[in-house]
């Protein structure tokens, strides 16, 4: 069975606080497999029968708002495209890695969108399109930024939850001890 991991938003910030155990417990629930979390922040790696990501994100979006009445955007990857987000970011050789950000997408970033992104950045971050991705490097810090998350999103018109680089590399490795 292939190894996919679900990256929700929102999980254990503001008032979205949620136990990893209940999380886990929910998904083996609905038949997942082999699941584990990986930090507090709702990274849950799983096998599943093969499907797309869309369908898995649908379920996993209904199990959240059905169980714990959360609306959080869950976004899945395969293990591949999990390193094909941190192969093709172009910030990850020179950027710090707290500070250089994959915004994981529900759908593909519309050239147009991004442009109108570009064109409304304020500050020093650079940007890069990905696969289902938007490649960000904070370079002064993610504290520091206007270009947060709802920003984003209602300039690209898509729902998103980012990761820093060294999250992303964990969760690989993660994935790989599987």
């Amino acid at each position: 069975m292939p190894r996919y991991v679900a990256l929700f938003g929102s999980i254990n910030v503001g008032g979205n606080r949620l136990k990893m155990a209940d999380l886990r417990a929910a998904f083996e629930a609905e038949g997942f497999a082999n699941v584990e979390t990986v930090v507090a922040s709702g990274n849950v790696l799983f096998d599943h029968a093969e499907r797309p990501d869309a369908g898995l994100e649908e379920k996993l979006s209904l199990m959240m708002r059905h169980r714990f009445g959360m609306n959080s955007a869950a976004l899945v990857r395969s293990r591949d495209a999990l390193a094909q987000a941190i192969a093709e970011n172009p910030f990850a050789a020179d950027g710090q890695e707290n500070f250089v950000h994959t915004l994981f997408l529900d759908g593909v970033l519309d050239p147009a969108a991004f442009a109108r992104l570009e064109a409304d950045r304020t500050g020093p971050e650079r940007l890069a399109m990905g696969d289902r991705a938007l490649h960000i490097d904070y370079c002064a810090g993610v504290g520091e930024s206007k270009l947060v998350g709802a920003f984003i999103e209602r300039r690209i018109g898509l729902k998103g939850t980012a990761r820093n680089l060294r999250s992303m590399k964990r969760i690989l490795a993660k994935m790989d001890e599987s």
